[in-house]
């Protein structure tokens, strides 16, 4: 039997393990198994870099996590080698980094995932990864708003261009009452 030392030791990890999975809005399951180190620092960099948390866990003190997290279907896929990637902020950041990571490496595959204390499926994890950023989603949505605006603009800069609004439409009325007298 453990000692009282080490059994302390591990429901700190497990409380630990549960306060990460609550408060993040993301998380992936992977299965890091054949990877080198070379590859692993450089994927650990690019995940630090999005904000994205990722450590190698015990599946027994991730599956306890679980359960009192309420993600209680991760268990199903806790076998093997075990790494956990969670995002505080950012709901694709992990799965799109992960994911483009395991489609260059053959012995590195993705279990499961969750999203928002829901565990999801790989399509989901798979569809996530495929969204881009919240950079390019926000400039996206801004451009949006942005195009009514810009062409009001080109509009009234036509008008200006044209010598204003009351020589515009003097214009057109030399123009409509000419036709008029032709007719």
């Amino acid at each position: 039997m453990p000692s009282q030392k080490v059994l302390d030791e591990k429901k700190a990890v497990v409380a630990a393990l549960t306060e990460r999975l609550q408060n993040s809005v993301a998380g992936v399951v992977v299965n890091y198994k054949g990877i080198n180190v070379a590859d692993d620092t450089k994927l650990r960099k690019d995940l630090r870099e999005a904000g994205v948390k990722y450590t190698v866990v015990k599946n027994t003190l991730l599956g306890r996590a679980a359960n009192e997290a309420g993600l209680s279907d991760l268990n199903a896929v806790l076998e093997g080698t075990t790494a956990l990637a969670t995002s505080a902020e950012d709901h694709t950041a992990a799965a799109r980094i992960l994911s483009k990571f395991a489609d260059t490496n053959k012995d590195f595959t993705i279990k499961s995932g969750y999203l928002e204390g829901e565990v999801i499926s790989l399509d989901t994890i798979s569809s996530l990864a495929k969204l881009p950023t919240r950079e390019v989603l926000l400039a996206t949505v801004c451009n949006a708003f942005n195009a009514p605006i810009a062409s009001f603009a080109r509009a009234v800069q036509a008008i200006v261009d044209n010598g204003g609004v009351e020589e515009s439409l003097a214009k057109k009325a030399a123009e409509g009452s000419a036709e008029a007298a032709e007719a």
